[in-house]
């Protein structure tokens, strides 16, 4: 079944509605198939005249609007019967568009129905003329608009290849449905769920939709010109600024994070993307320059993106408007309003606890001398939560839930290297045959930037190396913690280490404070790098290339299309309020306004397109070595590492899927270096989505079906069990900031200490700690954001659920997706049981929360479980 996907705009343009739910905009819609469909046995002319009927196949094609006729046929033709009912979702209208409208609907000018050919005219060559037909208005059903129409198709017309509708409206138009009668096999119902643009408006055409998939090769002979021709479209030609309708796919580099031009001049941020800076590329708009600095793009109204990449209209009400909306506009102002010292921290613990109380108090025990704070807070959060349903109160993360002092133990914080939020960065120090120690090493990427950090008033930050042993019951135990920061101001380097194996009191809090700064490294690394750079950023190029160079009846377009949804309209509002200048991250995270740089440092350094790919990952980083004895080819360093055993599975069985479906479509391996589409999209992957690193040796080469496979399952892997692993545990993980901290807000005690600071520092050690860790604003920021990312939304689509239209028409791939579907079935079986079994302890345990981040399936709302088909948050 077709799911939504095109949501409304302040613009009226013109839609086509495909059949397959790639949608688009355009002045004419189509909805398309590609099935055989066996004409009735009414024998009809257009006087009614008896004669038999013979079998069609529903194909498709393109309309010419200059070569479309009206149905008018002889007396002497062959011709069957055929009706339409098009269901059309009410919208709200302003007043006068509202009675125009109506009025056309009285008049049957509302909607233009058209059946398109299939095949050109044999005599002329050219298209054939399209029956176009009024609908009428018919009764409303559940809410619905209804309309029909009654076709005659004559008998030389031909296949039918494609149902139009134009759009008569002065508003846009939701169709929901349209069913199509009169066929010997029965009723067609289309499920469309898009938008249709009103008429007068005047966008790109759309050419054709189908829900057969064809390679290059094998395309009909009447559709190759419009499929090439409808890619030329989705390229545009890169000039003038991009308009909200419009569904033009084209790069640019990250010029837009900045504002030069605003934030008192503290807004201007380098350019990512290039020589000095490489990064991956992001979907142009287009808007003019920056008056103050020309090589970043100025603010506009609306940050562009094509307009069928947009949210459902669920999606669009559960996050924009009751969630998200609702942190950036009301509860995060309110809070800098009434906050009015950002340096402000907690005073004790139980001012921390209290935020999770379920009468949400959040200031009350905070400061007693700031009563006056209370109610306002207390009655914003409360508003808030009232409108979307009290999910906006901060419940308790179930890491605290479950256990209160979990976080302040050194096992938990060693087992969340292997089952936390961020379980790409340990690794095996590969100087020790035994295999025993590993690491999390920030050293290098962060000594460049530890003294600019510095300059930067309540954040301070560290190169830091942290060690683990691993025991002989499969947990890590920490065993010491290093901090260097380089020579500055005349001083030499300062380094320290720092161990949690001491009865000394001091030597303890010592280490409380160190692995506070680690904490704050590891959740700026996790954020702009592990979860930013390796999902949301890298996958935006292969949306922006598939769509420019895959048609959208390609396979490989239709196996990725679900990988791609609502990506590229949450970039664009990272973009906007997360990752921009004195956004959220740069406010509230240990790397302030050096954050996106700290990301493209990170890209150039680390980024390897073949190591996004689990295994290869996992063998990068000394967690598993080749072994074809080891189920999936692999044997794990470390056994109990729940990111690892458990992606393992779910990798293969997305290998297998995507196995199934290219060999099905490349039965030859020459298949492969032959298609133009994909050999072009590969290429410009690799030359321009991530052009910065174009001449790298460990591209993979694409000549067979295995290195088609290989790429497009790391494609697939990214943009769903990737994303999921370090994305919805935020909250329970993240919810409770001592936890995991995304700043460090003092140096450590030992570093050039005066005698008043350490003085300070033995007498109360636990205020040291709270001065280490994000203020209250920051804190109750990231808080309610965090929230809102790990949520699930009501209409989110989790992998091996429902089936795509399309993959449902070809029985072999059907077949595979039940496969699919019933393996991801098992792998929730198998975590289950992972979960309780008592040996597994990263996992299992008084207190622990059980790793569930890659069980497939989920209901809405903070679950810390689910993997999407896409990046959908």
């Amino acid at each position: 079944m077709l799911k939504p996907h095109l949501q409304p705009s302040s613009q009226s343009t013109k839609t086509l509605i495909p059949w397959n739910p790639k949608p688009f905009i355009s002045r004419e819609t189509f909805f398309l198939a590609s099935f055989p469909i066996n004409i009735s046995n009414k024998n009809l002319t257009l006087k009614n005249k008896k004669k038999k009927k013979k079998k069609k196949n529903f194909r498709v094609h393109y309309n010419n609007e200059a070569n479309s006729t009206k149905a008018v046929l002889s007396s002497t033709e062959k011709s069957t019967s055929v009706k339409a009912l098009v269901i059309v979702q009410k919208t709200n209208l302003g007043l006068s568009s509202g009675l125009i409208d109506n009025i056309c609907d009285l008049l049957g000018k509302s909607l233009h129905l058209w059946i398109v050919a299939a095949e050109l005219d044999p005599k002329t060559g050219i298209e054939k003329p399209n029956i176009k037909i009024f609908t009428r208005r018919g009764r409303d059903v559940n809410g619905d608009k209804h309309y029909e129409a009654d076709f005659v198709i004559p008998e030389d017309f031909g296949e039918v290849g494609a149902i139009l509708v134009e759009n008569e409206h002065r508003k846009e138009m939701y169709v929901k449905n349209i069913v199509i009668d009169g066929f010997a096999h029965g009723k067609i119902d289309i499920t469309c769920n898009s938008w249709v643009h009103s008429k007068s408006d005047n966008p790109d055409k759309r050419i054709f939709f189908t829900n057969k998939s064809y390679l290059p090769s094998q395309t009909p002979s009447g559709v190759k010109s419009l499929r090439e021709k409808e890619l030329v479209t989705l390229r545009g030609d890169g000039l003038g600024e991009r308009k909200e309708f419009e569904r033009i796919y084209d790069y640019d580099d990250y010029n837009d994070i900045g504002d030069p031009d605003g934030n008192g001049g503290d807004g201007k941020r380098p350019v990512l993307g290039g020589k000095i800076f490489p990064y991956p590329r992001r979907c142009r708009t287009g808007r003019p320059r920056s008056e103050k600095d020309p090589l970043s793009e100025s603010k506009g109204k609306f940050v562009y993106i094509p307009r069928d990449e947009a949210f459902s209209e669920v999606k669009n009400s559960t996050f924009n408007t009751n969630t998200f909306s609702a942190v950036l506009n009301a509860v995060v102002p309110g809070l800098e309003s009434i906050i009015t010292d950002p340096n402000l921290g907690f005073p004790h613990f139980p001012a921390i606890d209290s935020l999770y109380e379920v009468d949400v108090s959040p200031l009350e025990p905070l400061e007693n001398k700031r009563n006056v704070l209370l109610d306002p807070i207390r009655g914003l959060i409360r508003a808030i939560s009232n409108t979307r349903n009290e999910i906006f109160r901060f419940q308790t993360p179930e890491l605290l839930e479950r256990d209160k002092f979990s976080w302040f133990r050194d096992v938990e914080f060693a087992r969340q290297t292997l089952a936390g939020l961020n379980p790409y960065s340990i690794r095996l120090v590969t100087a020790v045959k035994q295999k025993k120690l590993f690491i999390l090493d920030y050293h290098d990427l962060l000594l460049p930037y530890v003294n600019k950090v510095n300059e930067i008033q309540g954040t301070e930050l560290y190169g830091s190396r942290t060690l683990f042993f691993l025991t002989p019951d499969g947990t890590l135990r920490p065993l010491a913690i290093e901090l260097t920061r380089p020579p500055v101001d005349g001083k030499p380097q300062w380094k320290q280490a720092y161990s949690p194996s001491t009865w000394d009191p001091t030597g303890s809090w010592l280490w409380k404070l160190a692995k506070a700064h680690v904490l704050s490294h590891d959740s700026g690394y996790h954020q702009l790098v592990s979860h930013w750079l390796r999902t949301h950023c890298a996958t935006e190029p292969y949306i922006i290339a598939t769509n420019r160079q895959l048609s959208a009846m390609h396979p490989i377009y239709r196996l990725l299309f679900p990988h791609f949804r609502y990506t590229m309209e949450i970039n664009s509002i990272a973009r906007g309020a997360l990752i921009n200048a004195n956004g959220i991250i740069e406010t509230s995270f240990s790397f302030g306004k050096y954050s996106m740089e700290f990301s493209a440092v990170a890209y150039d350094l680390e980024w390897r397109f073949d190591r996004q790919a689990l295994p290869q990952d996992l063998i990068s980083r000394g967690l598993a070595e080749e072994d074809p004895n080891a189920p999936y080819g692999l044997k794990l360093t470390i056994e109990d590492y729940p990111f690892a055993s458990d992606g393992l599975i779910l990798w293969d069985t997305l290998k297998q899927w995507v196995t199934t479906y290219v060999n099905h479509y490349y039965p030859q391996e020459n298949l492969i270096e032959s298609d133009k589409e994909l050999q072009s999209w590969w290429l410009e992957i690799k030359n321009v989505g991530h052009g910065d690193k174009k001449d790298e040796l460990w591209w993979p080469e694409l000549k067979t079906q295995n290195d088609l496979i290989g790429i497009v399952t790391t494609i697939v892997w990214v943009a769903s069990a990737h994303h999921a692993a370090v994305n919805f545990g935020q909250y329970s993980y993240a919810g409770y900031f001592p936890n995991r901290p995304t700043i460090a807000r003092v140096k450590m005690p030992t570093e050039d200490p005066t005698d008043e600071e350490w003085e300070n520092f033995l007498n109360k050690p636990e205020e040291a700690l709270l001065k280490c860790f994000p203020s209250q604003i920051q804190a109750l920021k990231v808080m309610a954001v965090l929230d809102v990312l790990s949520n699930h939304s009501p209409d989110e689509e989790y992998i091996g659920g429902n089936i795509e239209p399309y993959w449902a028409e070809e029985p072999v791939i059907n077949a595979a997706f039940e496969i699919f579907s019933g393996k991801l079935k098992e792998l929730e079986r198998i975590i289950d049981a992972r979960n309780d079994d008592g040996n597994l302890r990263n996992r299992n345990g008084a207190g622990v929360v059980p790793y569930e981040l890659l069980k497939p399936s989920s209901g809405p709302g903070i679950t810390g479980k689910g993997v999407p088909y896409s990046i959908s948050i």
